[in-house]
């Protein structure tokens, strides 16, 4: 009889920890959404009507990047101009895509690296928010630079990917069990 609190002695398979990562970072990837949403509205709940005021002076509020990347492949790939709703539609396939990904990265890791599992994935998820939002992103002019946001904004960013990282380490830990 094994007690759940025993350490697993399953071989490694990097395809096993890849597939139940990516199953993680797609259930992460709508966690992080909804966080997200979250955030948004307690924000927007404490600003006292500030968003409304920037929107009336035509301050301009930049595009979100996955929907940008979703846009440059679009345009580069198959010579396409999205409208409105199929930007829309494109960020969130690039959303997804990028976190089922990412999850896949994580998964795999998982099985070679243990110590990637350490504190429920939270290190992986700051170095993703570090990697991704902080460099990559800004470097490939999906976003603007990391100075010109506030530190509310990074702050955010970060909870957004712990909340990812955490997601997909319970779910990857979860559907590896069942491999």
């Amino acid at each position: 009889m094994e007690y759940s609190w025993r350490k697993s002695r399953r071989k490694p398979s990097v395809w096993k920890g890849a597939a139940a990562g990516v199953v993680g970072g797609l259930v992460a990837s709508w966690a992080m959404n909804e966080f997200s949403s979250l955030i948004k509205t307690v924000a927007e709940s404490g600003s006292n009507g500030q968003k409304q005021k920037a929107k009336k002076s035509g301050e301009q509020q930049q595009e979100d990047p996955t929907i940008t990347t979703a846009e440059k492949i679009s345009e580069s790939v198959a010579d396409i101009k999205l409208n409105k709703e199929q930007k829309q539609k494109g960020g969130t396939v690039v959303h997804y895509a990028f976190g089922a990904l990412m999850g896949a990265v994580y998964g795999a890791a998982a099985e070679v690296a243990p110590p990637v599992k350490s504190l429920v994935g939270l290190p992986y998820g700051a170095a993703l928010f570090v990697g991704a939002d902080e460099i990559v992103l800004p470097v490939l002019g999906l976003s603007k630079k990391p100075t010109e946001y506030p530190l509310s904004k990074h702050l955010s960013g970060l909870g957004q990917h712990l909340v990812y990282c955490a997601t997909v380490e319970l779910v990857r830990r979860g559907m590896r069990d069942r491999l």
